[in-house]
């Protein structure tokens, strides 16, 4: 579909979508979420490994061990 054609879509109207226009639509929602779940995953493990390394910091002092081989 042409980009010009399912921009003149608006979910407010009171006419269902072609169904080339849903297509496209959802086709566009699935790229998002996907995008966004990535972008959390990554997100999640920099703040994990962040966590690890505070908490190997924090206990190599408070327990006097020594992480770097671990």
């Amino acid at each position: 579909m042409e980009k010009e054609k399912k921009d003149n879509y608006r979910l407010t109207e009171l006419s269902e979508p072609t169904e080339g226009q849903l297509s496209e639509i959802m086709k566009e929602v699935a790229e998002e979420a996907k995008y966004k779940s990535e972008v959390a995953t990554q997100k999640y493990f920099q703040q994990m490994f962040e966590n690890i390394r505070q908490k190997k910091k924090e206990w190599s002092v408070k327990y006097n061990i020594n992480f770097e081989n671990a």
